[in-house]
């Protein structure tokens, strides 16, 4: 009797383990299975439309254990690849998918050339199979990023670029639109960033005659950045409290749920610790890496003119040209009249028209092509016949292009804009205030003298630039703070600060400890010994309460006239050196007789420095100085001391700190202002800047219904009022059936339908036989 417990053929995966673990034992079973496949091949190519099984589970089969006949299989790979070429678009969906599968499979033990198998993949998303496309583009981003992990190849990564090249040329739509999908995907994972790809997609993506194609590239020029800040705010996202977690678990009951959660919890901790210590990576955008930026925007707005694309997509034609010309400092004139054709309140999509106007300004550009720009928005928006919102918009958008081309506005329409500072709204007001503050720093005899504000170290260093000056500084501005042997000390640094004369002044009202101080010691040098009963003490306590209400209401007196000053606008005037003798013996009687009310004064002198005496101190300053030494030669000496320093010194965070304090210090005149305007020129203009509006926003619901609440609060509760002055008396029976229930007194409201004339004969019949019979 023959037993049959031989089940091999038949069960491939037992097979399939079996050989992986003893390929020599089971060499002639692999043989009758590949027999079986190629003849099953043979069957297969004559109607290659047919879904065949049998020949996909000999191929999964194969594949699988390649890497054990090395030799028996070495054609295995490459007869798959030319079965997928020759068959890509007839063959059955699954099986194309279990092919693909097999040279991937293939791929990571190296059987076959990563060149070979991208090419392949390439041509094949060609197929109109969209779950095969995904599949293809993840496989090939993920191939691509692991070859490039450890060391970029270099020349695999050239011969993939201009193989992608002719890709973006196909005629298919939709294998031109995956490769710049994978191209885009791939600078954006770190992997192809270099200035090849960006051209490639930039000379052939942009000007594709497939709109999908088209607008995936300009997207690319617009969104890389965006899509960097998005991912950074992914991870603080995830960022979690591990102190928070840890607390918790010691907390409450122990149990495995909890164990785990605290343990990712530390693993997430960790990976976000070793993020925020990796190095910053400076990564430019993709707009900075292309070759010729002169060229492209002449092309894009050709393209522009002539294409007859939706409206979305001449926006990212005007946004992508925009960026070019104000990044590249580009000059592209007819851009100018075309974007003013736009500039109306009732544009589609204005603010972003606007935003592209504010980009495409550079200094290089001539004043007399911006001014027409700038007029045009003036007239058709900062008229009083607009709303508020309007006028605010366009002077927004009016200072934005001003802060990269200050010399497009001419004095007559900035003393006119500047008239709006006045204006009853407070966003058209607060526009036009930016506005001046904008001029301030960057030309202010531009404005209106009273406009110009109080005159400031600074100010008074601002000079006009003519039309293409750069002004090249030589050394750091601010560093003659470092020069100066009184340099201001940072809070937290030890060290002496100040002059030496310091020392000879003293500060009556704030040195109270010291004067008791002083006073005991004398006290006790002369052996005086004060006594003072209860009523005496009382009596001074009250006296001591007094003068401190005086001085309190002296010093509120004091920061109000502060204020008045700090909000005048005009010049300081000189006073004489007799009335400032005055004015500070008046404050020390005042401060004398204060003291001697507490007992704690003791006189000492205090130097007065007047005028007088300060250019007295000048003049022995100057007499010490060389006799051969000029202010001019002295400013001089300065600028190249500066101008050494910069070349020699490595600078601290404690030196750039004080170079600040310098900076800020020039911008003030007597006390800082409230609001510093950021007039320093960025790359992109943000909508925020123009749609900004200072205005109470229009409450949404919550809003509303939060207030109706507040409202409510100390109000009596709405509803049925109880006027009884005893709440506990009896009620009415009509007061009561409110309460009853409904089954109760349904014959009693029953009772109250209306009757019928009929019915009121019968009635009324009946009632008068009864009063008939009654007599």
């Amino acid at each position: 009797m023959v037993r049959h417990n031989n089940q091999l053929p038949d069960n491939l995966p037992q097979l399939q383990n079996l050989i992986k673990r003893d390929p020599e034992s089971y060499r002639d079973e692999f043989l009758q299975q590949y027999h079986h496949f190629h003849s099953v091949l043979d069957i297969f190519r004559l109607e290659p439309d047919k879904e065949n099984k049998s020949l996909c589970e000999s191929i999964m089969f194969l594949a699988q254990i390649a890497q054990c006949y090395l030799e028996d299989l070495k054609a295995f790979p490459q007869t798959l690849v030319d079965l997928l070429k020759t068959h890509s678009t007839t063959l059955d969906p699954e099986m194309r998918n279990t092919f693909c599968r097999a040279l991937i499979l293939l791929r990571n033990k190296n059987l076959i050339s990563p060149l070979d198998l991208l090419e392949l993949f390439f041509q094949l998303l060609r197929c109109p199979d969209k779950a095969l496309r995904t599949f293809l583009e993840n496989h090939i981003i993920n191939d691509i990023k692991n070859m490039n992990a450890k060391q970029k190849d270099m020349k695999l990564n050239s011969t993939l670029q201009n193989f992608m090249y002719t890709m973006l040329r196909d005629t298919n739509p939709k294998a031109a639109k995956m490769s710049v999908d994978i191209m885009i995907e791939l600078y954006r994972k770190q992997v192809w960033n270099d200035a090849k790809t960006v051209n490639v997609i930039a000379n052939v993506g942009c000007f594709s005659k497939f709109t999908k194609v088209l607008v995936a590239s300009l997207k690319f020029f617009l969104g890389t950045d965006q899509q960097e800040e998005d991912e950074d705010e992914e991870d603080s996202d995830r960022e979690v409290d591990l102190k928070g977690i840890m607390m918790a678990a010691k907390v409450n009951k122990k149990t495995k749920k909890r164990k785990k959660k605290v343990e990712a919890a530390k693993k997430l901790y960790t990976q976000a610790q070793k993020k925020k210590k990796r190095p910053v990576a400076f990564n430019f955008s993709a707009i900075h890496l292309i070759h010729n930026p002169q060229g492209m925007a002449e092309s894009l707005f050709k393209q522009l003119q002539d294409g007859n694309e939706r409206f979305e997509v001449k926006l990212m034609h005007l946004d992508v040209i925009s960026r070019l010309i104000g990044i590249h400092e580009l000059f592209l004139f007819s851009f100018y009249p075309y974007i003013t054709r736009f500039v109306q309140p009732h544009q589609r999509q204005v603010t972003r028209i606007l935003q592209f106007a504010a980009q495409a300004s550079h200094e290089l550009i001539p004043p007399e092509i911006i001014e027409p720009v700038i007029k045009t928005l003036v007239n058709n928006f900062v008229t009083e016949r607009n709303s508020s919102d309007v006028m605010a918009i366009g002077l927004n958008a009016v200072r934005e292009i001003c802060v990269r081309c200050p010399l497009a506005m001419n004095e007559d329409l900035l003393r006119d804009l500047t008239m709006y500072k006045n204006y009853k709204e407070k966003s058209v007001m607060m526009a036009s205030k930016a506005l001046i503050m904008l001029y301030r720093e960057q030309m202010p005899t531009l404005l209106a003298k009273k406009d110009r504000g109080r005159p400031t170290e600074a100010s008074v260093e601002i000079k006009a630039k003519r039309y293409g000056e750069i002004n090249a500084a030589e050394y750091i501005p601010g560093t003659e703070a470092l020069l100066r042997e009184d340099a201001p000390e940072l809070e937290g640094d030890a060290g002496p600060s100040g002059d030496e004369s310091d020392s000879d002044w003293i500060d009556v009202d704030s040195s109270e400890d010291e004067f008791e101080a002083a006073l005991r010691e004398e006290k006790g040098k002369k052996g005086i010994t004060m006594i003072k009963s209860s009523k005496n003490k009382k009596k001074e306590d009250e006296e001591d309460e007094e003068d401190e209400d005086e001085e309190e209401e002296e010093d509120e007196e004091d920061d109000e006239e502060e204020d008045e000053d700090e909000d005048g606008e005009g010049d300081w005037e000189d006073c004489s050196d007799e009335e400032e003798e005055e004015e500070q013996k008046q404050i020390e009687e005042q401060k004398q007789k204060k003291s001697k009310k507490r007992g704690k004064y003791r006189p000492k002198k205090i130097p007065t420095v007047t005028k007088a005496t300060a250019a007295s101190k000048e003049a022995e300053t100057v007499s010490e100085q060389p006799a051969e030494e000029k202010p001019g030669e002295q400013t001089l000496n300065t600028a190249e001391a500066m101008q050494e320093l910069a070349l020699t010194k490595i600078f601290t965070d404690a030196d750039f700190a004080r170079i600040e304090q310098e900076r800020v210090k020039k911008q003030v005149t007597h006390h800082s202002r409230k609001r510093q305007l950021e007039t320093e020129r960025s790359e992109f203009v943000k909508l925020d800047a123009i749609e900004m509006i200072y205005k109470r926003r229009k409450a949404d619901k919550q809003a509303r219904v939060e207030s109706m609440q507040r409202g409510r609060e100390d109000r009596e509760k709405f509803g049925y009022k109880d006027n009884r002055m005893n709440p506990h008396c009896s009620k009415t029976n009509r007061e009561k059936q409110k309460n009853k229930n409904f089954t109760m007194i349904r014959h009693k409201v029953r009772g109250k339908v209306k009757k019928s004339f009929r019915d009121k004969q019968m009635s009324l019949r009946k009632h008068l036989l009864h009063v008939k019979k009654m007599k």
